[in-house]
């Protein structure tokens, strides 16, 4: 996995795309980099969100999508997100 989609399965920036206030589906995260310059990155990302109705086993999907800007920190590793 790469360190991009690690760091989008965990940060919470990720829940101010949903909609619904559901929960966020990582398996369905999908992401493009759009611009990459120097120590910092824009991200295109496209997930589902999982809105549960009643019981656990029921419920139904909202396809989400948005832009994060990435800071790198002198390492290249992601330090914060920023939405878009």
């Amino acid at each position: 996995m790469s360190c991009i989609k690690h760091y989008l399965k965990s940060c919470r920036e990720l829940t101010h795309l949903c909609s619904l206030n559901g929960c966020i589906d990582t398996d369905s995260l999908r992401y493009t980099v759009i611009i990459e310059s120097g120590h910092e990155l824009v991200v295109a990302v496209e997930f589902d969100e999982w809105l549960l109705e009643g019981t656990a086993n029921s419920g139904s999907r909202v396809a989400c999508r948005g832009q994060l800007h990435l800071f790198l920190d002198r390492l290249g590793r992601i330090s914060h997100a920023e939405v878009l």
